[in-house]
């Protein structure tokens, strides 16, 4: 699953860790990213500490058995932590599913738990260049959902996306316990505490967050790869 954050990227990661049939990873790549960009991000020197950065050992756990010996490898991905030296050829292996969410809500969420992002940050152009390369390989367009289109009506979502991509739908990913939970990586103490509380995909909130004309003017930027993506969501 490739997501930018804040994007009910972790509340998916729930539901799917709901099945009983189901491993769950939580960003992979992110220490590789902090490490191999030099980028500073919250938390930044105990998600080095506690999490794999070596680029080569993460992707073989990737295409490797899934935690448990669960049948279905659920793995939440960040697609601008795949940094331009990075391999992504191992992605041809994986189904690959692409998250998406408007990029007014993304950049709202974001400012307030990082200040002055940029377009990099929130991945939707990262998002979109491996989307396109996924679309050549299969000679069609690989499977899109919307993020407020889940949280409008979850069990139809989820139902449609299962079956896009061979699993069957399983009532249980409809709600979960609230809490941490033990895949959740470190940085979970900074960016989940809403996730933490929750039980079930939420409706979307009928008010616009408040923005800063500075995340107003990224979510501009990033608006035309989201909408180049939105034409395909289930």
């Amino acid at each position: 699953m490739w997501s930018g954050p804040r994007n009910l990227s972790t509340a998916m990661m729930r539901s799917f860790g709901a099945r009983a049939d189901c491993g769950v990873w939580d960003e992979p790549f992110y220490a590789a990213y902090l490490k191999e960009g030099r980028i500073d991000h919250p938390m930044r020197e105990a998600v080095l500490a506690a999490h794999e950065r070596d680029v080569g050992k993460i992707i073989a756990a990737c295409l490797g058995p899934a935690p448990g010996g669960a049948p279905v490898f659920y793995q939440k991905h960040m697609p601008h932590h795949m940094l331009a030296g990075f391999d992504v050829s191992w992605i041809d292996r994986c189904t690959n599913v692409f998250l998406i969410r408007d990029p007014a809500l993304v950049l709202a969420s974001y400012e307030a738990k990082r200040e002055r992002p940029n377009l990099l940050d929130i991945g939707v152009q990262r998002q979109q260049e491996l989307f396109e390369m996924e679309a050549e390989r299969l000679g069609t367009a690989p499977a899109v959902l919307d993020a407020t289109k889940v949280a409008e009506a979850p069990e139809r979502c989820l139902t449609a996306l299962c079956e896009r991509i061979g699993i069957a739908f399983d009532p249980a990913m409809l709600s979960w316990p609230p809490g941490p939970k033990p895949e959740d990586g470190v940085w979970a103490a900074h960016w989940y505490g809403a996730v933490e509380n929750s039980t079930g995909f939420a409706p979307p909130k009928a008010e616009r967050a408040l923005m800063t004309d500075h995340a107003k003017r990224l979510a501009d930027s990033a608006r035309p790869f989201y909408e180049a993506l939105s034409r395909h969501a289930i």
